[in-house]
């Protein structure tokens, strides 16, 4: 059996004329920079995310780069950050001179844990950016509450969770239709097996509600404590500004580089796109320094052919993540991934914690050890896997003037020698899932 970290091929096959007739398109109007297919799929995502503006960009990394432009952020000025996550996030912080403030993760989510950030705010504090990590969302109320109350900014990192809804806790009583979906008798009745809600039972179970809920024809697969709701907000859009990434491994990836900023402010809006062109809003006539960022119209033609679909891929993958938690939970060695209960998870990756046997809390080269000697043995048996991130950021010597040498980040430390994330597509299947947690049971429980 043949099992892939991702699968591009068949996903691509299964959309092939919409894509291929899209490229065509491009190619025979020969508009390859700043064509239609760009506005399009900017106002298509922007309805998608119920947002009032997406900026389309060259890359995920420019978005980040792009949003702290726009916020006139100046050398000096101190941006926090979760330490466990991908190296853009801190590197354009750098770049622009800014420094970055790095704090530890909650050990459930793996996203910032909201209870260090008061104590990491200076006078230089000017934005807050957290990393939706691997799928679901950060605490955005305790972070949007930390922001109001010191005057800062939030960048909202969504390269890996687009799609993702997330709850606020203030908001008011829920309406009877998702009321019967939280309730946990309500629950079992509509099909939910083990904290997770299966795509056909809420289609045919919740067929009768009102097609306000959030387009019942291709319904949202949600995670443990997940919720069915009119009053979520996507991910991305609620800081100032959101970001994310088209890289072609994402939830809603193109067939190279791409990626967009989200806002609701026109002003803000309005200046991320001179920024994006060279900083001028009339050709030739530049008002700020700008740069060259932008999604070119073969990549703008392969996303509006896969958004329509993004909500398929959503279950697709929540569904691939229940078979994992039916096979995986409950052995000792092994933690599947938790939930955020205030945010619907994409699952971008769906990683695993593996609890070593033999070392103690003490050794953490050993629990590496194991990991990375598991790693090897999947691989021998067909199975790919991955390590994200085997370094944390105050570890790498890129950042290592960021950190004073004695500041210890245990969550992010302990998880970079313990995670380990398992095959995660849309086109997995329960046979494939299968495969994967029987060889990885049988090498913890016989080899390791």
């Amino acid at each position: 059996m043949k099992i892939q970290m991702v699968d591009l091929h068949n996903q691509y096959v299964k959309i092939k004329n919409e894509i291929d007739s899209n490229i065509q398109e491009v190619i025979n109007n020969t508009q390859f920079i700043k064509g239609p297919q760009i506005k399009q799929f900017e106002e298509a995502l922007a309805k998608e995310l119920e947002v009032k503006h997406v900026i389309a960009c060259a890359n995920g990394t420019d978005a980040l780069q792009i949003a702290m432009m726009a916020l006139d952020l100046k050398p000096g000025d101190e941006i926090i950050l979760p330490v466990f996550t991908y190296v853009a996030t801190a590197e354009v912080i750098a770049l622009l001179g800014l420094t970055p403030v790095m704090v530890d993760v909650d050990p459930n989510t793996f996203c910032i844990d909201v209870n260090l950030i008061a104590s990491k705010i200076s006078v230089r504090t000017k934005a807050i950016v957290p990393v939706h990590l691997f799928g679901q969302c950060a605490n955005m109320d305790a972070i949007m509450e930390i922001a109001n109350k010191h005057n800062l900014f939030v960048i909202e990192d969504t390269a890996q969770a687009i799609g993702a809804l997330y709850r606020s806790e203030r908001r008011e009583a829920r309406d009877e239709k998702e009321s019967r979906v939280q309730n946990p008798e309500s629950r079992q009745e509509i099909g939910e097996a083990d904290g997770l809600l299966d795509a056909q039972g809420l289609d045919s179970r919740l067929s009768s509600l009102d097609s306000k809920t959030n387009n019942l024809d291709s319904p949202e697969l949600l995670g443990t404590g997940g919720f069915w709701t009119l009053d979520s907000k996507s991910a991305g859009t609620i800081g100032h500004i959101g970001t994310t990434s088209f890289f072609p491994s994402k939830n809603l990836g193109c067939y190279g580089d791409g990626g967009a900023l989200m806002t609701n402010d026109d002003e803000l809006a309005k200046k991320i796109r001179m920024i994006c062109n060279h900083g001028q809003s009339v050709q030739y006539v530049h008002d700020i320094i700008g740069v060259n960022s932008r999604l070119d119209s073969i990549q703008a033609a392969v996303l509006n052919a896969k958004l329509p679909h993004l909500k398929s891929y959503t279950a697709a993958r929540n569904e691939a993540a229940s078979w994992y938690d039916e096979m995986l939970s409950g052995h000792p060695n092994i933690i599947i991934p938790k939930r955020n209960p205030n945010s619907t998870h994409v699952f971008h990756q769906y990683t695993i914690r593996i609890q070593d046997k033999n070392a103690s809390s003490q050794e953490p080269a050993a629990r590496s050890l194991q990991r990375d000697q598991l790693r090897k043995l999947l691989s021998e048996k067909g199975i790919p896997s991955m390590v994200y991130y085997p370094i944390e950021l105050h570890k790498q010597k890129a950042f290592e003037k960021y950190w004073d040498g004695v500041e210890r980040f245990p969550v992010s430390e302990e998880l970079v020698q313990t995670v380990l994330s398992l095959p995660m597509h849309t086109e997995m299947t329960r046979e494939m899932v299968g495969y994967v947690c029987e060889t990885l049971v049988g090498i913890m429980n016989d080899e390791l």
